[in-house]
C-alpha cells in the first residue's frame, strides 16, 4: 500500500496550509495514521497523530496549537491543517498509516504504510 500525500508548497511564515493524505487499498478509518517531517540534514521526526477509533489526538511539543491532524472517513482522507507556520517548518512531510489497531503511535518504526512525502517551504 502506497499513501499519497499532497498539499505541499511554498508559503510566508504566518500562513497556512493544508495538507491530505489518501491511501488507495487501505481503509483509513480503522487505523492509527501520522504525520511526520525531515529537514535537510535532519533525521524524520514526529509531528502528529490521530487514532481509531474515536479520532484522539497527539502532537509534538513544535506544532502544538499551530498544527489540526483529522480524518473524513467518508472520503478516506487524513489531512493536517498548518496554520501560523514558521520557516522551522520547513521540510518534507510524510504521511503514515499503521495496521488496525486503536492505538496513537508516535514512533515511525511502528508505522507499515508511507506516502512519497510532499515539500512545505515556509519562508520568512
Amino acid at each position: 500500500v502506497q499513501l499519497q500525500a499532497f498539499g505541499g508548497g511554498l508559503v510566508q511564515a504566518g500562513g497556512y496550509l493544508r495538507l491530505s493524505c489518501a491511501a488507495p487499498g487501505l481503509t483509513f478509518s480503522s487505523c492509527p495514521v501520522g504525520w511526520f517531517r525531515q529537514a535537510p540534514g535532519k533525521e524524520r521526526e514526529f509531528v502528529a497523530a490521530i487514532a481509531w477509533p474515536g479520532g484522539r489526538q497527539y502532537y509534538a511539543d513544535s506544532v502544538k496549537g499551530r498544527f489540526t491532524i483529522s480524518r473524513d472517513n467518508a472520503k478516506n482522507m487524513v489531512y493536517l491543517q498548518m496554520n501560523s507556520l514558521k520557516p522551522e517548518d520547513t521540510a518534507v512531510y510524510y504521511c503514515a498509516a499503521g495496521r488496525p489497531s486503536p492505538w496513537i503511535i508516535t514512533t515511525s518504526s511502528e508505522y507499515d504504510y508511507w506516502g512519497q512525502g510532499t515539500l512545505v517551504t515556509v519562508s520568512s
